[in-house]
């Protein structure tokens, strides 16, 4: 699943970071870990990568990252304000990370409605002493192409937030 592409990402953010003295974690749910994956495949990415957390589970998102219980039944697991607190979380479960991003959507094939349709993924980053700012996209394609797509984005997120 780490394509070139990927790696080539992966590495221009980890140089990024290094180079503003940057530590990153992650938060995934509809990635199941990739991002943190496509980061790691770099060779020296532990001093870039501090950790990260998958919570495929709103069980899981509440107990690893304390995402409110409140937020599922009213706006949902996949929605801003999900994805706000699982990056939020982050910060508070690594205190060594400076920049944290969270993503949670609908992979599919299944599991859409109108309202919230397959590929459709919100996105979180948090910086330390900041707001999380969130945004969304509807991915076209496949699961595993969802997936990809997905990862890409976190990462241009992230490198987009280092100043």
């Amino acid at each position: 699943m780490i394509d070139s592409e990927l790696l080539t990402a992966a590495e221009a953010l980890l140089i990024r970071a290094r180079a503003h003295g940057l530590k990153l974690g992650t938060a995934e749910s509809c990635t199941g870990g990739l991002i943190a994956g496509a980061l790691t495949s770099v060779a020296g990415s532990s001093d870039v990568v501090e950790g990260g957390f998958v919570t495929y589970s709103n069980e899981a998102k509440m107990a690893m990252l304390a995402v409110p219980s409140d937020l599922f039944p009213s706006v949902g697991a996949v929605s801003d304000e999900v994805a706000a607190a699982m990056a939020s979380g982050v910060l508070d479960r690594l205190p060594r990370v400076d920049l944290a991003v969270s993503v949670t959507g609908i992979a599919g094939p299944g599991g859409g409605s109108a309202a919230k349709p397959v590929g459709l993924v919100h996105f979180a980053i948090a910086r330390r002493g900041r707001a999380p700012e969130t945004r969304h996209e509807v991915f076209p394609g496949d699961r595993a192409g969802i997936r990809r797509a997905t990862v890409l984005k976190a990462m241009a997120l992230l490198a987009a937030a280092i100043d």
